[in-house]
């Protein structure tokens, strides 16, 4: 990295996660390529020694310490404005880059010509079985992992390992801030796409991700789904959120109110079957609570979301799927296990 000026900034937002941190800043360090990266860590005050093993081992890291644990989107909002490399990677601190990573992201921006999302394949920490080269859609934003290497355009790069022109950054807002965690990467993909962007996974290299690890769930373990309330609720609220600042056109008219009819039978049925009326009220109740009490933020968010728009439907739904996601789920796993 031999460039003096600053054209890729790393930005790792990191709450006690001082035991794999250290593996997350040596795959940027030990990147090769002509160009120099500068490192931010927003740590969101973290209670380990995530602070001692910043300064004293990665001391050319800039640290942007939080009194107040304020969340994934804030924390990488913060990072992005202090951000001076044309280029920003988002990565999550369970997250490590394979060699070739950031020269692989650097190219293939280059080579488009236009501002982009761009993310790599994603293979499991651990096992390094490929989980996916981004994701499709169905058409309630359920992501639906893509296998297919060849295939350029997906709907979702995920925010584990999440390239974007900074100044792109700016023109979509970043992240939404009251979104918290999850659901964050949808949301602003699926605006870059609306306003004409392409969102594309760049062949070659790759990450590994110890997926779940912060938040916990989110992946099938011994033939069966797992997941957390806290977890599936921060989901499908933002995923509601989403879907209503993002459906273009008249598709918002159908989609929301099929989401929210799917969403009681579901929140009805997984309650029911495990006796836990908690599920409910703790996820689903909470997500139409949500909806009520944000409900005129929500209309500036779509009205501010919408004005941007230049894409037609056909391109907007041209890497959606009609198989809700979840009934393909239910039909391999059964209804997830939720602690």
């Amino acid at each position: 990295m031999v460039s003096d000026k600053i054209l890729i900034s790393v930005c790792i937002a990191n709450f006690n996660g001082e035991e794999i941190l250290f593996e997350c800043l040596d795959s940027i360090v030990r990147q090769v390529g002509d160009f120099s990266v500068e490192i931010i860590v927003h740590d969101d005050c973290s209670t380990d020694g995530s602070l001692n093993l910043l300064h004293e081992v990665f001391p050319n890291v800039q640290v942007i310490v939080s009194k107040n644990n304020v969340g994934f989107c804030v924390a990488n909002n913060r990072m992005v404005a202090a951000a001076r490399g044309r280029y920003v990677l988002l990565l999550n601190n369970d997250a490590v880059l394979l060699q070739g990573a950031l020269q692989t992201l650097l190219a293939y921006a280059e080579s488009l010509g236009k501002q982009a999302i761009l993310g790599l394949p994603q293979y499991a920490y651990g096992g390094g079985g490929l989980i996916d080269c981004g994701s499709d859609l169905d058409l309630f934003l359920n992501a639906v992992p893509n296998q297919h290497w060849r295939k350029g355009d997906v709907a979702v790069v995920i925010g584990a390992c999440f390239w974007i022109n900074k100044e792109l950054w700016h023109e979509l807002g970043g992240f939404p801030e009251s979104f918290h965690a999850l659901a964050e990467d949808t949301y602003l993909c699926c605006r870059a796409r609306l306003a004409g962007y392409p969102v594309r996974i760049a062949p070659g290299s790759g990450f590994l991700h110890r997926v779940g690890y912060s938040l916990g769930g989110g992946k099938a373990t011994a033939g069966e789904l797992h997941t957390r309330v806290e977890r599936r609720r921060l989901t499908e609220r933002n995923k509601t959120f989403a879907l209503l600042a993002c459906s273009p056109g008249v598709s918002f008219f159908f989609l929301l109110p099929i989401h929210l009819l799917m969403l009681c039978l579901e929140g009805g049925g997984v309650s029911l079957l495990t006796c836990r009326y908690k599920i409910w009220r703790d996820i689903y109740l909470a997500c139409f609570k949500a909806l009520w009490r944000e409900r005129r933020w929500l209309a500036r968010f779509r009205v501010e979301t919408q004005c941007k728009r230049s894409c037609t439907l056909v391109d907007y739904f041209s890497v959606f799927r009609i198989l809700p996601q979840k009934f393909r789920m239910l039909m391999i796993y059964g209804f997830p296990r939720i602690s």
